[in-house]
């Protein structure tokens, strides 16, 4: 018996006004599998992250997520942003932003024995467990990337959705960042929007491809020409020397102007 998708998206289709931003999204994604969501400027990759995360809902089509509403389903996404809005000089320290992710588990106000012995053993998973108390603010852009990874693995999250996670680190940042998400524990579906096709080729199992129509192909079988059949010509590639698993081209998707974006 094949299990219960953890993300199922049934001819979703959904719009801003007059302006359609998905339409008829059709695709799975299994509980474990690691997805690339990939696509141009303004295409709808965020929209698909928010219509998961239930904070959109869909003008035509069902969406469910270990078979229940979105709504209903929220305790068991995590979500992590580009980056988390604070001020700097606001003084939360790390082992409180790993906390937030045990609010909707709490039974009253206060963060529990249990609560607190998650959010050391999350931080401990990504490896940050010595910078607790350490200003949030005070934290390099791919520690609060792991940080923003440990606040959902201590709401024991089955599905952690990504937004460009890599969008504001360097370079040693992001490798760090993609050892630590091969590395969450076996069974959470991990889900990231990235405009860098390195993460593509290097990391994840699958991609789906986002352009107001949805495909979702293995990684093996992306390639440069299959990214223009999707995406058309108004998609630009930038070519690299890596080649994709499986053969073909390796690039990113970029917008006619050259920029990436949220989608």
């Amino acid at each position: 018996m094949k299990a219960l998708p953890a993300i199922c998206f049934e001819g979703v289709s959904f719009a801003y006004g007059a302006n359609p931003a998905l339409v008829d999204a059709d695709f799975d994604v299994y509980p474990g599998d690691y997805v690339c969501v990939v696509g141009p400027n303004g295409g709808g990759k965020t929209t698909l992250l928010k219509l998961a995360l239930g904070l959109l809902k869909p003008d035509r089509g069902r969406i469910r997520i270990f078979g229940e509403t979105p709504e209903k389903a929220r305790g068991r996404i995590g979500y992590v942003p580009q980056q988390l809005q604070l001020d700097p000089a606001f003084p939360v320290r790390v082992v409180d932003v790993v906390l937030m992710g045990r609010v909707g588990r709490r039974s009253f106000g206060f963060a529990s024995r249990e609560d607190r012995r998650l959010a050391r053993a999350a931080l401990a998973r990504v490896e940050l467990e010595g910078l607790a108390e350490r200003p949030f603010g005070a934290l390099s852009g791919g520690q609060r990337q792991a940080v923003l990874i440990a606040r959902a693995l201590a709401g024991e999250a089955s599905v952690i959705l990504l937004d460009e996670p890599d969008a504001h680190i360097d370079p040693g940042g992001r490798e760090n960042l993609l050892r630590l998400l091969d590395g969450l524990p076996e069974g959470i579906t991990r889900v990231l929007v990235s405009h860098d096709m390195d993460f593509v080729a290097g990391a994840v199992e699958k991609v789906i491809c986002v352009d107001r129509q949805v495909h979702l192909h293995p990684t093996g079988a992306l390639s440069a020409e299959r990214l223009e059949r999707i995406f058309g010509r108004d998609l630009r590639l930038v070519r690299h020397d890596r080649d994709l698993p499986g053969g073909g081209g390796h690039g990113h998707a970029r917008s006619p102007e050259g920029k990436g974006g949220a989608g």
